[in-house]
């Protein structure tokens, strides 16, 4: 429920799902996004776990604020880990890379 560009408050993970704190260590650095649950406010970045419920943002890549931080309204939000879509492409691009030098056909 935290508002504004600051630090995001952790309340623990949703059901089916771990807390951030069970899988990272504080000062532990990740891509992450959050989604404000009326999917109108949303920011895709790097984080740091501060301590084992507060995330600090501290690289925007794309967001609904012209890839600037978001001013969160109030609300829930959804917090989780992802991968940005532009690593995604190089991804793809080392792995191709990676099979032909091993002498895969990817045609």
């Amino acid at each position: 429920t935290t508002t504004g560009t600051c630090n995001i408050t952790l309340a623990g993970a949703v059901s089916q799902f771990v807390a951030f704190s069970s899988v990272f260590q504080v000062n532990d650095v990740f891509y992450y996004s959050i989604v404000g649950q009326t999917g109108t406010e949303w920011e895709v970045g790097v984080g740091r776990l501060v301590d084992s419920s507060t995330l600090e943002r501290t690289i925007v890549y794309e967001s609904s604020n012209s890839n600037a931080l978001v001013n969160f309204s109030s609300g829930d939000k959804d917090v989780f880990c992802t991968i940005p879509a532009f690593f995604m492409t190089r991804l793809e691009t080392m792995g191709h890379t990676l099979a032909k030098s091993l002498g895969y056909d990817m045609a």
